[in-house]
């Protein structure tokens, strides 16, 4: 197999079984464009990063080309130079890593975009608490419906979240039975925020990372 743009496919360390969902970390570098993922992807498809062929879809999701049978599904994220890919057989995960940083308008945004209780929520948080938990429900909302394969275009007011001991938990998707999703915060360091979510049964995710992105 040959590399692309220095990129050589990568070594799968497990089977992905009907059961799990396998989630990456690895390194993006500037200007490494989707390199990483196809090498990535080729591990999994057994073929060279050049032979891997991605397709939007209706609403831009980018998912495997049909030529490759249909065998998986993915989804990816990236923030800084740092990405996590989601891959796994029967559903359609999606994923979202954003790094902490500081936004002064937090609140603003939330009491534009999120629901009333979520805004009204985050009213009541000291500042460094209130950016935990925004960044937090703006994961979850991009996980959730990056797996709905529609993206933020379909409307952050139209899914909702509750605070439960075990973290968020989807209370309200517009046009969607929210006990048939499954969602997940992936702990990715004090630097970061991420989440996993995906319609379906529960599964066991595993995860990996790359020798260059420990």
């Amino acid at each position: 197999m040959h590399a692309i743009d220095g990129f050589l496919p990568a070594k799968v360390a497990e089977p992905l079984h009907a059961d799990e969902i396998h989630v990456w970390r690895l390194q993006r570098p500037k200007g490494a464009g989707r390199e990483p993922l196809l090498a990535l992807l080729a591990g999994y498809l057994g073929v060279a990063p050049g032979e891997v062929r991605l397709v939007a879809g209706e609403h831009g999701r980018p998912a495997l080309d049909p030529v490759h049978g249909g065998v998986l599904d993915f989804n990816w994220s990236h923030s800084g130079e740092q990405a996590l890919v989601a891959l796994a057989r029967g559903i359609a995960p999606g994923i979202d890593l954003e790094q902490r940083r500081t936004r002064a308008n937090a609140l603003e945004i939330a009491q534009r975009f999120f629901t009333a209780e979520e805004a009204g929520w985050l009213g009541t948080l000291d500042e460094a608490e209130r950016r935990t938990a925004f960044l937090e429900l703006w994961t979850a909302r991009e996980a959730v419906l990056k797996a709905l394969g529609r993206g933020l275009a379909f409307g952050l007011d139209r899914l909702a979240f509750r605070r439960e001991a075990a973290g968020l938990v989807l209370q309200w998707l517009d046009g969607e039975d929210p006990a048939a999703w499954q969602l997940h915060r992936l702990d990715v360091g004090v630097d970061a925020f991420a989440a996993l979510a995906w319609r379906g049964t529960t599964r066991r995710i595993r995860r990996y990372a790359l020798a260059d992105a420990a």
